[in-house]
């Protein structure tokens, strides 16, 4: 008796049909929106930052009713970062974040742009220093890429000393030894005015 057998094909991480992480259902999405709200989960990657700059846009666009950011994101690729950044300064809504998970390393600044800061009770703050994503090259190339990582990460320093009220010498020594904070300790710090319960 002769069998047919068929084989799935090898699976590739590259050709996973999942989402990526920081995509939501479209229904989700239409409602994020006509409430005012974004929420940003996992690595700030470019991708995921030209999405919520441009949603930010839109919704400032639309009127100057409050912006809620919710933020849960344990890094952050400078240059992705500093284009929400950069879209957040150009917001003329106010915009208040919200720390509903793990906030570190460069996604920082994006929590620190926002006008008003909060965090709920189990939030954590992970300062540290962004890792490297430098895609090589030449050694020129190597140098001008260090040279831009380290213009980003001076400017990181000032955007979070800026916010805390921190001397910028701390936030160095706090970066590079990849300090912890609880949601009490970020009251303290300076980082958020307050935990919200909801």
């Amino acid at each position: 008796m002769e069998h047919s057998l068929r084989f799935r094909p090898e699976w590739r991480p590259d050709e996973d049909p999942q989402p990526p992480q920081t995509q939501h259902a479209p229904w989700l999405d239409e409602q994020l929106f006509g409430r005012r709200m974004v929420f940003l989960r996992g690595v700030i990657e470019p991708e995921m930052a030209g999405r919520a700059a441009a949603t930010l846009l839109a919704l400032d666009a639309i009127g100057a009713d409050p912006i809620t950011l919710h933020l849960s994101a344990e890094e952050g690729q400078l240059a992705a970062v500093f284009t929400l950044v950069d879209a957040l300064d150009a917001v003329h809504a106010p915009v208040h974040a919200t720390a509903v998970g793990q906030v570190g390393g460069a996604a920082l600044g994006v929590f620190c742009a926002a006008a008003t800061r909060t965090a709920f009770a189990h939030a954590r703050f992970r300062l540290s220093e962004p890792k490297v994503t430098s895609p090589g090259g030449t050694a020129d190339q190597v140098v001008a890429e260090a040279g831009r990582y380290l213009r980003d990460l001076e400017d990181l320093v000032l955007r979070i000393a800026a916010a805390t009220g921190q001397p910028r010498s701390r936030i160095e020594d706090d970066l590079s030894t990849g300090r912890v904070l609880s949601a009490e300790d970020a009251v303290e710090y300076g980082l958020i005015s307050s935990i919200t319960s909801r």
